[in-house]
């Protein structure tokens, strides 16, 4: 269960000010209402994928013992 600001209040600030988390957990989820999503929303989902990759590779380690071999953003 994801535990966190909800959409509303991140879209009242920029994307650089959001969380690893909260940006794969909302990509996530528009991804799977890709289908569903206006303008609006694929807009704001565009934006996600663009800020993901900008900072970055995520969680770029095969896994070990003591931590996932991907990162958990739920």
């Amino acid at each position: 269960m994801y535990i966190g600001r909800d959409l509303p209040q991140l879209t009242m600030i920029s994307l650089d000010d959001w969380e690893l988390n909260e940006l794969m957990y909302y990509h996530h989820s528009m991804s799977q209402l890709a289908a569903y999503l206006n303008a609006e929303g694929t807009s704001l989902h565009a934006k996600i994928i663009q800020e993901l990759e900008s900072r970055g590779p995520v969680g770029g380690d095969s896994g070990g013992w003591d931590h996932s071999s991907k990162p958990i953003y739920d």
